[in-house]
């Protein structure tokens, strides 16, 4: 799995053009969803629904890169791209660390924003 994650408010800010209200409401988004993305890529993978797999990794690819995780991002691709070729086999364990990695990042979100 990815580097640890290390949070880089400056140029998370930078690409959102500064605005922390946008920043504020996406963190929220992201603290709030995370566990249900979690579970919606491990239900479709477990029922074998590969469309699904790849539409929970590529949001789970969208919610890792918002916050300047491009290590996990790039994991998550990974997971994509696989189960775009119908490939679901050998995802277990990468599913189970994507997972981590939400765990992992919201951890750290939630620190910084003191909660």
């Amino acid at each position: 799995m990815a580097e640890a994650f290390v949070l880089d408010r400056a140029a998370i800010l930078d690409r959102l053009g500064g605005d922390e209200e946008i920043y504020a409401m996406m963190l929220d988004m992201y603290l709030s969803d995370f566990r249900s993305n979690c579970d919606a890529l491990t239900a479709a993978l477990a029922a074998g629904d590969a469309p699904t797999v790849r539409r929970e990794a590529h949001t789970v690819k969208g919610l890792l890169a918002t916050f300047s995780d491009d290590a996990g991002a790039r994991d998550a691709l990974l997971i994509e791209q696989q189960a775009k070729a119908g490939e679901l086999a050998g995802l277990d364990a990468p599913v189970a660390d994507i997972c981590r990695r939400l765990h992992e990042v919201a951890g750290v979100l939630a620190s910084a924003a003191g909660r």
